[in-house]
């Protein structure tokens, strides 16, 4: 269980934070980086909640904590020394990537297919949902960085993959199953 009883501490006012081991680095790493956009996306799913009902927002309530799973699996580095940790260290598992492929089925299954790319926008709700869709995608992007220089748990990637196509078959049932979607007509203002 989390403490908080002083919000400030000072410890980073030298540029360094503490990841989840306890190890210090610094506040730009690849590693806090991709939390860091990890928690910014967080924050967009909140503002898309504001615009939700039933069950889109009890999905997106489940997407935030998964958000906060994810990003305690990315500060705790050496997933090779979690048998060694004082507690077992919080990671991502598949399942939560199943979790949101069935929903994506199920919310694509009563939209017709695309004929064209969308333009982000529509109802205030799919509006937002397109922005927690690219914050996700740069979440992705800064994570699969980070695998390429250090270890990170294969479910963390697979599930911010997801979630951005999660993102989108959303904003299409906000657009009233899609029928609402503002699509992109190329060339058009030549």
């Amino acid at each position: 269980m989390v403490v908080l009883n002083k919000i400030y501490t000072k410890t980073g006012d030298k540029g360094t934070t503490a990841l989840g081991n306890g190890a210090r680095v610094e506040k730009h790493s690849a590693r806090v980086n991709a939390y860091g956009t990890v928690d910014e996306t967080n924050a967009t799913v909140g503002m898309a909640k504001l615009h939700a009902g039933g069950l889109m927002a009890e999905q997106l309530a489940m997407i935030q904590n998964d958000l906060f799973d994810l990003g305690a699996d990315l500060c705790r580095p050496d997933m090779a020394k979690d048998a060694d940790a004082e507690y077992p260290p919080l990671r991502m598992i598949d399942a939560q990537v199943t979790r949101l492929e069935a929903e994506i089925d199920t919310m694509n299954a009563d939209i017709a297919p695309l004929r064209s790319f969308i333009l982000p926008g529509g109802s205030a709700l799919a509006a937002h949902l397109h922005l927690c869709r690219t914050v996700s995608r740069r979440a992705e992007r800064l994570a699969t960085e980070l695998a390429t220089v250090k270890n990170v748990n294969p479910a963390v990637i697979k599930y911010l993959n997801r979630l951005s196509d999660w993102f989108f078959v959303a904003s299409r049932v906000a657009n009233n199953n899609g029928a609402d979607d503002v699509l992109w007509v190329p060339g058009a203002n030549r």
